[in-house]
Protein backbone atom coordinates (compact mmCIF):
# COMPACT_ATOMS: atom_id res chain seq x y z
CA UNK A 1 0.00 0.00 0.00
CA UNK A 2 1.43 3.52 -0.75
CA UNK A 3 0.75 6.25 1.87
CA UNK A 4 -2.02 9.04 0.22
CA UNK A 5 -1.09 12.72 0.41
CA UNK A 6 -3.78 13.64 1.46
CA UNK A 7 -3.67 11.38 4.77
CA UNK A 8 -5.38 13.05 7.70
CA UNK A 9 -8.11 14.20 5.49
CA UNK A 10 -9.50 11.50 3.14
CA UNK A 11 -10.52 13.74 0.73
CA UNK A 12 -10.04 12.12 -1.93
CA UNK A 13 -11.58 8.60 -0.23
CA UNK A 14 -15.48 7.63 -1.13
CA UNK A 15 -18.14 5.54 -1.18
CA UNK A 16 -19.15 3.54 -4.03
CA UNK A 17 -22.92 3.13 -3.89
CA UNK A 18 -23.63 0.83 -6.62
CA UNK A 19 -21.19 -1.46 -5.58
CA UNK A 20 -22.39 -1.52 -1.93
CA UNK A 21 -25.24 -2.46 -3.26
CA UNK A 22 -24.53 -4.95 -5.46
CA UNK A 23 -22.56 -6.68 -2.54
CA UNK A 24 -26.20 -6.57 -0.82
CA UNK A 25 -28.09 -8.16 -3.49
CA UNK A 26 -25.30 -10.90 -3.85
CA UNK A 27 -25.38 -12.07 0.11
CA UNK A 28 -29.00 -11.90 -0.16
CA UNK A 29 -28.58 -15.29 -2.38
CA UNK A 30 -27.01 -17.23 0.75
CA UNK A 31 -30.82 -18.02 2.44
CA UNK A 32 -32.49 -16.06 -0.01
CA UNK A 33 -36.77 -16.68 0.39
CA UNK A 34 -39.26 -17.09 -2.33
CA UNK A 35 -40.65 -13.89 -1.02
CA UNK A 36 -37.78 -12.14 -1.56
CA UNK A 37 -35.79 -11.58 2.41
CA UNK A 38 -33.50 -14.02 4.08
CA UNK A 39 -33.08 -16.58 6.39
CA UNK A 40 -29.94 -17.40 7.75
CA UNK A 41 -29.97 -18.60 10.71
CA UNK A 42 -26.69 -18.16 12.63
CA UNK A 43 -24.23 -21.59 12.30
CA UNK A 44 -26.28 -22.99 9.59
CA UNK A 45 -24.62 -23.92 6.39
CA UNK A 46 -26.28 -20.55 4.75
CA UNK A 47 -24.34 -18.61 7.80
CA UNK A 48 -20.90 -20.64 6.68
CA UNK A 49 -21.60 -19.72 2.57
CA UNK A 50 -21.88 -16.02 3.44
CA UNK A 51 -18.93 -16.39 5.66
CA UNK A 52 -16.95 -17.40 3.27
CA UNK A 53 -17.88 -14.78 0.60
CA UNK A 54 -16.90 -12.44 3.39
CA UNK A 55 -13.43 -14.28 3.71
CA UNK A 56 -13.36 -13.95 0.04
CA UNK A 57 -13.92 -10.41 -0.75
CA UNK A 58 -11.98 -8.76 2.27
CA UNK A 59 -8.79 -11.11 1.01
CA UNK A 60 -9.40 -9.51 -2.50
CA UNK A 61 -8.71 -5.57 -0.90
CA UNK A 62 -5.75 -6.81 0.60
CA UNK A 63 -6.94 -7.02 3.71
CA UNK A 64 -6.20 -10.12 6.76
CA UNK A 65 -9.19 -12.05 7.91
CA UNK A 66 -9.27 -14.52 10.85
CA UNK A 67 -12.20 -15.66 13.62
CA UNK A 68 -11.96 -16.12 17.06
CA UNK A 69 -13.04 -18.75 19.12
CA UNK A 70 -17.28 -17.74 18.88
CA UNK A 71 -16.60 -17.39 15.13
CA UNK A 72 -16.55 -13.49 15.82
CA UNK A 73 -14.71 -12.78 12.32
CA UNK A 74 -12.07 -9.76 11.97
CA UNK A 75 -11.17 -8.52 8.56
CA UNK A 76 -8.05 -6.19 9.06
CA UNK A 77 -6.45 -3.48 7.12
CA UNK A 78 -3.11 -2.66 7.94
CA UNK A 79 -2.26 0.86 9.39
CA UNK A 80 0.72 3.46 9.21
CA UNK A 81 1.23 2.81 13.40
CA UNK A 82 0.21 -1.35 13.22
CA UNK A 83 0.92 -1.22 16.94
CA UNK A 84 -1.97 0.63 17.62
CA UNK A 85 -5.42 -0.52 18.59
CA UNK A 86 -7.52 -0.85 15.24
CA UNK A 87 -10.68 1.12 14.69
CA UNK A 88 -13.43 -1.37 14.50
CA UNK A 89 -16.52 -1.33 11.97
CA UNK A 90 -19.18 -3.95 12.60
CA UNK A 91 -22.52 -5.35 12.80
CA UNK A 92 -23.91 -9.33 11.61
CA UNK A 93 -24.41 -11.33 8.80
CA UNK A 94 -26.88 -13.69 10.44
CA UNK A 95 -30.91 -13.10 9.87
CA UNK A 96 -33.82 -13.81 11.67
CA UNK A 97 -36.19 -16.91 10.31
CA UNK A 98 -37.62 -14.30 8.19
CA UNK A 99 -35.67 -11.65 7.47
CA UNK A 100 -34.85 -9.14 5.31
CA UNK A 101 -31.67 -7.80 3.37
CA UNK A 102 -30.59 -4.90 5.59
CA UNK A 103 -31.08 -5.84 8.92
CA UNK A 104 -27.33 -6.34 10.41
CA UNK A 105 -26.06 -6.99 7.02
CA UNK A 106 -26.01 -3.34 5.82
CA UNK A 107 -23.34 -2.88 8.59
CA UNK A 108 -20.95 -4.72 7.40
CA UNK A 109 -21.65 -4.79 3.64
CA UNK A 110 -21.19 -0.41 4.48
CA UNK A 111 -17.93 -1.40 6.39
CA UNK A 112 -17.15 -3.45 4.06
CA UNK A 113 -17.51 -0.35 1.59
CA UNK A 114 -15.53 1.48 3.60
CA UNK A 115 -12.40 -1.08 3.36
CA UNK A 116 -12.89 -0.73 -0.53
CA UNK A 117 -12.71 2.97 -0.71
CA UNK A 118 -9.81 3.07 1.10
CA UNK A 119 -7.97 0.30 -0.67
CA UNK A 120 -8.87 2.33 -4.32
CA UNK A 121 -7.89 5.46 -2.83
CA UNK A 122 -4.34 3.70 -1.73
CA UNK A 123 -5.42 5.92 1.52
CA UNK A 124 -2.95 4.36 4.43
CA UNK A 125 -5.09 5.26 8.16
CA UNK A 126 -2.44 5.79 11.15
CA UNK A 127 -4.65 3.14 13.13
CA UNK A 128 -5.10 -0.45 11.89
CA UNK A 129 -9.35 -0.52 10.62
CA UNK A 130 -11.07 -3.66 11.48
CA UNK A 131 -14.75 -5.03 9.77
CA UNK A 132 -16.23 -7.42 12.44
CA UNK A 133 -19.06 -9.92 11.35
CA UNK A 134 -20.23 -10.70 15.01
CA UNK A 135 -21.85 -14.41 15.76
CA UNK A 136 -25.54 -14.59 16.50
CA UNK A 137 -26.26 -10.97 17.00
CA UNK A 138 -30.23 -12.21 16.39
CA UNK A 139 -30.89 -14.29 18.93
CA UNK A 140 -33.33 -15.98 16.98
CA UNK A 141 -31.90 -19.46 16.89
CA UNK A 142 -29.93 -19.49 20.07
CA UNK A 143 -30.46 -17.19 22.59
CA UNK A 144 -30.11 -14.49 23.92
CA UNK A 145 -29.36 -12.14 20.91
CA UNK A 146 -25.67 -10.11 20.86
CA UNK A 147 -24.49 -13.62 22.18
CA UNK A 148 -20.72 -13.25 20.70
CA UNK A 149 -20.14 -9.81 21.58
CA UNK A 150 -21.75 -10.19 24.70
CA UNK A 151 -18.52 -12.87 25.34
CA UNK A 152 -15.95 -10.10 23.44
CA UNK A 153 -17.24 -7.22 26.55
CA UNK A 154 -17.05 -9.94 29.07
CA UNK A 155 -20.76 -9.96 29.48
CA UNK A 156 -21.47 -13.66 28.91
CA UNK A 157 -18.28 -16.74 29.70
CA UNK A 158 -17.25 -18.23 26.56
CA UNK A 159 -18.27 -21.78 28.16
CA UNK A 160 -21.98 -20.61 28.60
CA UNK A 161 -22.33 -19.43 25.31
CA UNK A 162 -20.61 -22.83 23.72
CA UNK A 163 -23.37 -24.90 26.15
CA UNK A 164 -26.21 -22.99 25.03
CA UNK A 165 -28.94 -24.75 22.55
CA UNK A 166 -31.80 -23.89 20.19
CA UNK A 167 -34.83 -25.21 20.76
CA UNK A 168 -34.19 -28.43 18.85
CA UNK A 169 -31.30 -29.35 21.10
CA UNK A 170 -28.22 -28.99 19.02
CA UNK A 171 -25.45 -27.37 21.31
CA UNK A 172 -23.81 -23.84 20.12
CA UNK A 173 -20.31 -25.03 20.05
CA UNK A 174 -21.08 -28.24 18.14
CA UNK A 175 -22.58 -26.35 15.68
CA UNK A 176 -19.61 -23.55 15.20
CA UNK A 177 -17.30 -26.59 14.96
CA UNK A 178 -19.32 -27.77 12.19
CA UNK A 179 -19.19 -25.07 10.31
CA UNK A 180 -15.74 -24.55 10.67
CA UNK A 181 -15.51 -20.92 12.19
CA UNK A 182 -13.98 -22.01 15.61
CA UNK A 183 -10.89 -19.78 16.19
CA UNK A 184 -7.50 -20.11 18.26
CA UNK A 185 -7.83 -16.49 19.58
CA UNK A 186 -9.75 -16.51 22.87
CA UNK A 187 -12.33 -14.57 22.27
CA UNK A 188 -12.32 -10.85 24.28
CA UNK A 189 -8.61 -10.80 23.39
CA UNK A 190 -8.34 -8.33 20.86
CA UNK A 191 -7.95 -5.11 21.84
CA UNK A 192 -9.90 -1.94 19.68
CA UNK A 193 -9.46 1.42 19.70
CA UNK A 194 -13.43 2.25 19.02
CA UNK A 195 -16.33 1.19 17.30
CA UNK A 196 -18.96 2.06 14.68
CA UNK A 197 -21.80 0.23 13.76
CA UNK A 198 -24.53 1.31 10.74
CA UNK A 199 -27.64 0.11 10.75
CA UNK A 200 -31.21 1.03 9.36
CA UNK A 201 -33.15 2.50 11.98
CA UNK A 202 -36.11 -0.85 12.32
CA UNK A 203 -38.67 2.41 13.13
CA UNK A 204 -40.45 4.83 11.31
CA UNK A 205 -38.62 8.00 12.93
CA UNK A 206 -35.87 9.19 10.06
CA UNK A 207 -38.47 8.02 7.28
CA UNK A 208 -41.34 10.48 8.54
CA UNK A 209 -39.27 13.12 9.31
CA UNK A 210 -37.34 12.94 6.33
CA UNK A 211 -34.02 12.56 7.52
CA UNK A 212 -30.97 10.85 6.20
CA UNK A 213 -28.80 9.58 8.95
CA UNK A 214 -29.88 8.85 12.37
CA UNK A 215 -27.29 10.47 14.84
CA UNK A 216 -27.42 6.88 17.51
CA UNK A 217 -27.10 8.06 20.99
CA UNK A 218 -27.81 5.19 22.68
CA UNK A 219 -29.83 1.97 22.79
CA UNK A 220 -33.23 1.42 25.84
CA UNK A 221 -33.13 -1.41 28.23
CA UNK A 222 -34.46 -4.49 27.59
CA UNK A 223 -35.04 -7.75 29.33
CA UNK A 224 -36.22 -10.96 28.00
CA UNK A 225 -38.53 -14.47 30.23
CA UNK A 226 -39.32 -17.40 29.26
CA UNK A 227 -42.45 -18.27 30.22
CA UNK A 228 -43.73 -22.39 31.24
CA UNK A 229 -47.58 -22.54 31.62
CA UNK A 230 -48.65 -26.37 32.70
CA UNK A 231 -52.01 -26.95 33.06
CA UNK A 232 -53.76 -30.78 31.89
CA UNK A 233 -54.24 -32.12 28.72
CA UNK A 234 -57.93 -33.40 28.66
CA UNK A 235 -60.59 -34.32 25.87
CA UNK A 236 -62.17 -31.69 24.06
CA UNK A 237 -65.40 -32.88 23.72
CA UNK A 238 -65.86 -34.72 27.58
CA UNK A 239 -64.07 -32.28 29.60
CA UNK A 240 -66.78 -29.61 31.06
CA UNK A 241 -65.50 -25.76 30.44
CA UNK A 242 -65.29 -25.51 34.42
CA UNK A 243 -62.87 -28.47 35.42
CA UNK A 244 -60.77 -27.33 32.82
CA UNK A 245 -56.59 -26.85 33.20
CA UNK A 246 -56.44 -24.66 29.89
CA UNK A 247 -52.96 -23.53 29.83
CA UNK A 248 -53.55 -21.94 26.10
CA UNK A 249 -56.22 -20.17 27.63
CA UNK A 250 -54.51 -19.36 30.53
CA UNK A 251 -51.38 -18.42 28.32
CA UNK A 252 -53.51 -15.51 25.74
CA UNK A 253 -54.47 -13.76 29.49
CA UNK A 254 -50.61 -13.49 30.20
CA UNK A 255 -50.16 -12.67 26.91
CA UNK A 256 -52.59 -10.08 26.84
CA UNK A 257 -51.16 -8.91 30.50
CA UNK A 258 -48.00 -8.12 28.88
CA UNK A 259 -49.66 -5.87 26.02
CA UNK A 260 -51.74 -4.42 29.31
CA UNK A 261 -48.68 -3.40 31.05
CA UNK A 262 -46.63 -1.79 28.03
CA UNK A 263 -49.20 0.46 27.20
CA UNK A 264 -49.62 1.37 31.08
CA UNK A 265 -45.78 3.34 30.49
CA UNK A 266 -46.78 4.39 26.65
CA UNK A 267 -45.40 6.49 24.51
CA UNK A 268 -41.92 4.82 25.19
CA UNK A 269 -42.07 1.13 26.75
CA UNK A 270 -42.88 -1.66 24.30
CA UNK A 271 -44.36 -5.42 25.55
CA UNK A 272 -43.84 -8.16 22.65
CA UNK A 273 -44.67 -11.82 22.73
CA UNK A 274 -42.67 -13.36 20.05
CA UNK A 275 -42.59 -17.02 19.93
CA UNK A 276 -45.30 -19.52 21.49
CA UNK A 277 -45.68 -23.08 21.33
CA UNK A 278 -48.62 -25.07 22.55
CA UNK A 279 -48.56 -28.76 23.53
CA UNK A 280 -49.56 -31.23 22.35
CA UNK A 281 -51.20 -28.95 19.95
CA UNK A 282 -54.08 -31.58 18.59
CA UNK A 283 -57.41 -30.44 17.40
CA UNK A 284 -59.77 -32.02 20.07
CA UNK A 285 -56.83 -31.57 23.36
CA UNK A 286 -57.40 -29.31 25.80
CA UNK A 287 -54.21 -27.59 25.85
CA UNK A 288 -51.98 -29.05 28.85
CA UNK A 289 -48.51 -27.16 28.21
CA UNK A 290 -47.24 -23.34 26.78
CA UNK A 291 -44.01 -22.13 26.40
CA UNK A 292 -43.58 -18.60 25.67
CA UNK A 293 -41.50 -15.60 25.52
CA UNK A 294 -41.77 -11.89 26.85
CA UNK A 295 -39.74 -9.17 25.50
CA UNK A 296 -40.04 -5.59 27.28
CA UNK A 297 -37.92 -2.32 26.42
CA UNK A 298 -37.72 1.17 27.51
CA UNK A 299 -35.07 4.03 27.49
CA UNK A 300 -35.54 4.29 31.54
CA UNK A 301 -34.17 0.96 33.30
CA UNK A 302 -36.51 2.20 35.92
CA UNK A 303 -39.20 2.09 33.67
CA UNK A 304 -38.13 -1.78 32.63
CA UNK A 305 -37.84 -2.56 36.43
CA UNK A 306 -41.72 -1.43 37.05
CA UNK A 307 -42.83 -3.38 34.12
CA UNK A 308 -40.72 -6.83 35.43
CA UNK A 309 -42.59 -5.79 39.18
CA UNK A 310 -46.22 -5.51 36.96
CA UNK A 311 -45.88 -8.60 35.25
CA UNK A 312 -44.16 -10.78 38.30
CA UNK A 313 -47.34 -9.23 40.14
CA UNK A 314 -50.06 -9.92 37.22
CA UNK A 315 -49.03 -13.43 35.68
CA UNK A 316 -49.31 -15.55 39.24
CA UNK A 317 -52.44 -13.95 39.72
CA UNK A 318 -53.88 -15.49 36.04
CA UNK A 319 -52.24 -18.82 36.91
CA UNK A 320 -54.13 -18.78 39.85
CA UNK A 321 -57.51 -17.98 38.68
CA UNK A 322 -57.11 -19.89 35.60
CA UNK A 323 -55.83 -23.60 37.80
CA UNK A 324 -52.37 -23.82 35.93
CA UNK A 325 -49.00 -23.48 37.17
CA UNK A 326 -46.39 -21.41 35.87
CA UNK A 327 -42.81 -20.76 35.64
CA UNK A 328 -40.78 -17.28 34.40
CA UNK A 329 -37.59 -17.40 33.53
CA UNK A 330 -35.54 -14.05 32.98
CA UNK A 331 -33.21 -15.02 30.04
CA UNK A 332 -31.56 -11.34 29.31
CA UNK A 333 -30.81 -8.31 31.12
CA UNK A 334 -29.37 -5.36 28.91
CA UNK A 335 -29.69 -1.96 30.71
CA UNK A 336 -29.45 1.00 28.97
CA UNK A 337 -26.54 2.22 27.21
CA UNK A 338 -25.36 5.71 26.46
CA UNK A 339 -22.64 5.61 23.34
CA UNK A 340 -19.53 7.73 23.46
CA UNK A 341 -20.28 11.50 23.17
CA UNK A 342 -16.68 12.16 21.01
CA UNK A 343 -17.87 9.37 18.63
CA UNK A 344 -21.38 10.82 18.11
CA UNK A 345 -20.14 13.99 17.86
CA UNK A 346 -17.61 12.46 14.83
CA UNK A 347 -20.90 11.20 13.14
CA UNK A 348 -22.94 14.55 13.68
CA UNK A 349 -19.97 16.66 11.96
CA UNK A 350 -19.99 14.03 9.15
CA UNK A 351 -23.57 14.30 8.62
CA UNK A 352 -23.27 17.99 8.97
CA UNK A 353 -20.29 18.20 6.46
CA UNK A 354 -22.17 15.92 4.08
CA UNK A 355 -25.26 18.29 4.25
CA UNK A 356 -27.58 15.39 4.90
CA UNK A 357 -30.92 16.16 7.08
CA UNK A 358 -29.76 14.32 10.29
CA UNK A 359 -31.45 13.95 13.75
CA UNK A 360 -30.51 12.53 17.34
CA UNK A 361 -32.10 9.49 18.17
CA UNK A 362 -32.23 6.42 20.48
CA UNK A 363 -32.39 2.65 19.37
CA UNK A 364 -35.11 0.68 20.42
CA UNK A 365 -33.53 -2.61 18.99
CA UNK A 366 -30.51 -3.81 20.92
CA UNK A 367 -27.70 -4.13 18.64
CA UNK A 368 -23.90 -5.10 18.95
CA UNK A 369 -22.52 -1.58 19.87
CA UNK A 370 -24.40 -1.76 23.11
CA UNK A 371 -21.93 -4.41 24.36
CA UNK A 372 -19.19 -2.55 22.73
CA UNK A 373 -19.90 0.40 24.55
CA UNK A 374 -18.96 -1.11 27.97
CA UNK A 375 -15.48 -1.37 26.83
CA UNK A 376 -14.57 1.29 24.30
CA UNK A 377 -15.85 4.86 22.83
CA UNK A 378 -18.67 3.34 20.64
CA UNK A 379 -21.38 5.22 18.14
CA UNK A 380 -23.98 4.10 15.69
CA UNK A 381 -25.86 5.80 12.69
CA UNK A 382 -28.88 5.09 10.78
CA UNK A 383 -30.42 5.44 8.10
CA UNK A 384 -34.41 4.88 7.04
CA UNK A 385 -36.28 1.58 5.91
CA UNK A 386 -39.79 1.80 4.34
CA UNK A 387 -42.65 2.25 6.71
CA UNK A 388 -39.98 1.41 9.51
CA UNK A 389 -40.19 -2.00 8.62
CA UNK A 390 -37.44 -4.75 9.81
CA UNK A 391 -37.41 -8.58 10.87
CA UNK A 392 -39.67 -8.94 7.72
CA UNK A 393 -39.04 -10.12 4.11
CA UNK A 394 -40.35 -7.26 2.88
CA UNK A 395 -37.70 -4.90 4.53
CA UNK A 396 -36.83 -2.21 1.85
CA UNK A 397 -34.16 0.65 1.67
CA UNK A 398 -32.67 2.49 -1.04
CA UNK A 399 -29.22 2.44 -2.46
CA UNK A 400 -28.89 6.18 -1.70
CA UNK A 401 -29.68 5.55 1.63
CA UNK A 402 -27.06 3.15 1.97
CA UNK A 403 -24.61 4.93 0.52
CA UNK A 404 -24.96 8.16 2.31
CA UNK A 405 -24.78 5.92 5.46
CA UNK A 406 -21.50 4.44 4.44
CA UNK A 407 -20.64 7.72 3.48
CA UNK A 408 -20.44 8.75 7.02
CA UNK A 409 -19.50 5.97 8.18
CA UNK A 410 -16.81 6.13 6.31
CA UNK A 411 -15.77 9.87 7.82
CA UNK A 412 -16.69 9.10 11.10
CA UNK A 413 -14.03 6.13 10.65
CA UNK A 414 -11.43 8.91 9.70
CA UNK A 415 -12.53 11.72 12.07
CA UNK A 416 -11.81 8.82 14.77
CA UNK A 417 -8.48 7.81 13.58
CA UNK A 418 -7.41 11.42 13.64
CA UNK A 419 -8.36 12.31 17.00
CA UNK A 420 -7.93 8.82 19.04
CA UNK A 421 -4.20 7.63 20.40
CA UNK A 422 -3.27 10.87 19.10
CA UNK A 423 -0.73 12.04 22.14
Amino acid sequence: MTQNSSIGHGDNVFIDGQDLWSDLMETARFGGTPRGGIRRLTLTAEDRQVRDWFVRTCEELGCTVTHDSMGNQFARRAGQDDSLPPITIGSHLDTQPTGGKFDGILGVLGGLAVLRALYRAGYVTRHPIELINWTNEEGSRFTPPMMCSGVFAGVFTEQEVLDKRDRAGLRFGDELEAIGYRGSEPCGQHPVTAYFELHIEQGPILEAEEKTIGIVTGVQGARWYEVTVKGKDAHAGSTPMPMRHDALLAAARMIEAVSTVALSHAPTAVGTVGLIENRPNSNNVVPGEVFFTIDVRDPDDAVVQQMEAQLYDLLPQIAERSGVALEIVRIWDAPAVHFDPVCIGMVEAAAQESGYGARRIVSGPGHDAAYMARITPTAMIFVPCLDGLSHNEAESITEKDAEAGASILLKAVLKADAVFNNA
